[in-house]
């Protein structure tokens, strides 16, 4: 009965799409990417006779968790082509130029067709998903063609369809995977409690990326000069929901600096930021204001950060760091990047998912909040108390270090078990 409610699924997935399209710049996005995609592929990649590896990741996200992988693969395994492919135009549009996969691509659409035809022109020696989606067609047809197939930082929750008794064709398609190399000792039980049994606890790849990114000590200059000595709070990957928590206190404290980096960074969007800031500016003016020496403004204690790709350099800055998403119903973004900097992290309760928080919080390091009036006093809290900010700090610091070593544990298994020869 699954099966065919995935059908349904996938041949609709489109339709919607499309109806979206009209008023949506995401799903626009994801329908022009998958226009004649497949003689964009083959263009691409037919006349490359090499071996390839293909990673796939639904977003941004998780091509930030699985880029330690790719890193390990250029530099253990040379000889072989990099192929990455995107489910979300939010991952797709802004990694499309990356320098480390040899070829970036939208997923087609799952379907039988499908997957044959682009197994066929990718012809991989190896496939490597990070944390989920679950496309069924593309692991049948690579399980049929006894591809290595690996699910990289996986995590499962009890509420998750394959543990459900009516899932039959959701748990078929975990047994299409060579191996699985999840985040937690409670999702290698869950997939033991359905005979899933091929399973390692790894540990988290991000882990492994946060602290390669906190070794590449970046300096901005000019948010420096805007922070210039002063207590900041950064709050990365907002939404609307988020904002309308943290701005009334942003607004009422003059003597304190913050940096606010929408996850969304559209003219709306922003729009919505500065209206919400009362005293703010966006970065790029406020280089633009900088460089011209036209800075007079003493009130503007914001800056709104209107790029992708600065944040995860940022955090480093602050005294205290709020990570959005957790009053939504996707739920936080990613804490890793703040903590790995020694900073207590705040975020909203949208967290369950999310055993680094769960872990974090447990060790008084991370702190979630149910409305404005509990970040405002908890912020208060940390910024009066100058040992518990600097000991949650250390704390969060001390457990991402602690939590490192995914990669190496995926790594080492694809080589003693020679799913790829150089």
């Amino acid at each position: 009965m699954d099966k065919f409610f995935y059908i349904i699924f996938i041949k609709a997935y489109p339709v919607a799409a499309a109806l979206l399209s009209l008023f949506n710049n995401k799903a626009k996005l994801w329908l022009k990417g998958r226009k004649n995609i497949f003689n964009k592929i083959t263009a691409a990649v037919s006349n490359d006779n090499s071996k390839k590896i293909w990673m796939h990741c639904a977003s941004l996200g998780e091509f930030e968790q699985g880029r330690p992988l790719l890193e390990k693969f250029k530099e253990l395994y040379n000889g072989y082509t990099l192929v990455l492919t995107f489910f979300s135009p939010s991952g797709y549009e802004i990694q499309k130029n990356n320098r480390l996969a040899d070829y970036t691509f939208y997923l087609p659409i799952d379907s039988k067709k499908n997957a044959k035809a682009f197994l066929d022109v990718i012809q991989p020696s190896l496939i490597v998903f990070v944390k989920y989606e679950y496309w069924y067609y593309y692991l049948k047809e690579a399980h049929n063609r006894k591809i290595p197939l690996l699910l990289a930082s996986g995590i499962f929750f009890p509420t998750f369809s394959f543990f459900k008794w009516y899932a039959t064709m959701r748990r078929e398609m975990l047994h299409f995977f060579t191996h699985f190399f999840v985040q937690t000792e409670n999702s290698k039980q869950l997939l033991q409690s359905i005979n899933i049994t091929n399973v390692s606890v790894s540990g988290d790849t991000r882990f492994d990326r946060v602290l390669q990114v906190a070794s590449d000590l970046k300096t901005f200059p000019e948010i420096e000069r805007f922070i210039n000595h002063t207590t900041t709070i950064i709050a990365g990957s907002t939404w609307t929901d988020d904002d309308e928590v943290l701005d009334h206190f942003a607004n009422t404290h003059p003597e304190l600096k913050f940096i606010i980096a929408p996850h969304d960074i559209s003219k709306e969007r922003l729009k919505e930021c500065c209206k919400l800031y009362k005293n703010s500016i966006l970065y790029s003016n406020y280089i633009t204001a900088v460089n011209k020496n036209e800075l007079a403004d003493e009130k503007i204690n914001t800056l709104i950060i209107d790029n992708i790709g600065m944040l995860k350099f940022l955090y480093r800055y602050a005294a205290i760091c709020y990570v959005g998403g957790g009053f939504g119903n996707d739920g936080i973004h990613n804490i890793l990047e703040a903590a790995v900097y020694y900073k207590p992290v705040l975020f909203g309760p949208a967290y369950e998912k999310f055993s680094e928080a769960i872990e974090l919080i447990d060790k008084n390091a991370a702190f979630d909040v149910e409305d404005a009036i509990e970040l405002e006093s908890q912020l208060q809290e940390l910024l009066s108390d100058k040992n518990l900010c600097s000991e949650a700090g250390k704390t969060a610091g001390d457990y991402v270090q602690h939590k490192a070593g995914a990669t190496k544990a995926i790594m080492q298994y694809i080589q003693e078990n020679l799913l790829l020869t150089n």
